[in-house]
């Protein structure tokens, strides 16, 4: 086997420390390289191709889970956190394993023998990394905001921004105040993930934040059109329409 790259991404000094301490004895290992926040891990993963990370969930101005979505090419992920158990268990069936902090060096040995045995075999961790990246749990929180990659940048979306989301085949199109992002997600991770109170589906193509929505018009008998603000038309579906009364009261 190769020597493998690593790299460490994590707001905590301590925390890189130990990992480095642990690998500093394996002679198939080479540390490429340290990040202690999302934002410099995009970039590192990006110049420093890595064969394999340790990866943080909670951190400042990028989460490990945000940094995932925006990866092209990812190498294999072990999580390094400290967060709740209902968290990670929503990853163990495509992340290569997680060492929930604090964790022993014995159990950190495992985590790391366990992606020795995954690189050793290409089809088989690309697969579960491909999972890993578009597994969506659908126990999570309400979002707060959205993070997109266009081109070299990255956008970080507050959800109070979102004027309305297009479905798009395989992506959706967040239309906001700013303008219009791609992002490769479906709609029913949007319904169920956003502010119930503040967006309805009112079409299979379009959810739409309620405050946006100036009136509805009868086109015919029970179809509508959900004016905006700025003139935009959104067809309303009759299933839609009865989401729409029942979130204004009517």
């Amino acid at each position: 086997m190769d020597i493998i790259k690593v790299l460490i991404i994590d707001d905590e000094h301590l925390a890189r420390e130990l990992i480095k301490s642990f690998l500093g004895k394996d002679d198939s290992i080479k540390i490429v390289g340290e990040c202690e926040n999302g934002f410099d891990g995009l970039k590192a993963i990006n110049e420093l191709k890595p064969d394999l990370i340790f990866l943080d969930i909670m951190m400042p101005k990028l989460t490990g889970l945000e940094l995932l979505e925006l990866i092209d090419n990812p190498p294999l992920i072990i999580f390094s956190t400290a967060y709740d158990e209902y968290a990670i268990k929503a990853f163990e069936k495509n992340a290569v394993d997680y060492l929930l902090k604090p964790y022993s060096m014995k159990r950190f040995k495992e985590a790391v023998n366990k992606a020795k045995q995954k690189l050793s075999s290409e089809n088989l961790y690309h697969k579960g990394l491909v999972e890993l990246i578009n597994y969506k749990p659908m126990g999570e929180e309400v979002l707060s905001r959205v993070v997109v990659k266009t081109g070299t940048k990255i956008n970080i979306i507050a959800i109070e921004d979102i004027r309305y989301i297009e479905a798009m085949d395989d992506y959706v199109r967040l239309h906001t105040s700013g303008g219009s992002f791609l992002k490769q997600n479906t709609m029913k991770y949007y319904e169920t993930h956003l502010p119930e109170s503040d967006f309805v589906r009112i079409h299979r193509s379009f959810i739409v934040r309620v405050k946006e929505i100036a009136r509805l018009e009868s086109m015919e008998k029970d179809a509508y059109v959900a004016l905006l603000d700025d003139g935009t038309q959104l067809s309303v579906s009759r299933s839609g329409y009865g989401r729409l009364r029942s979130v204004l009261g009517l």
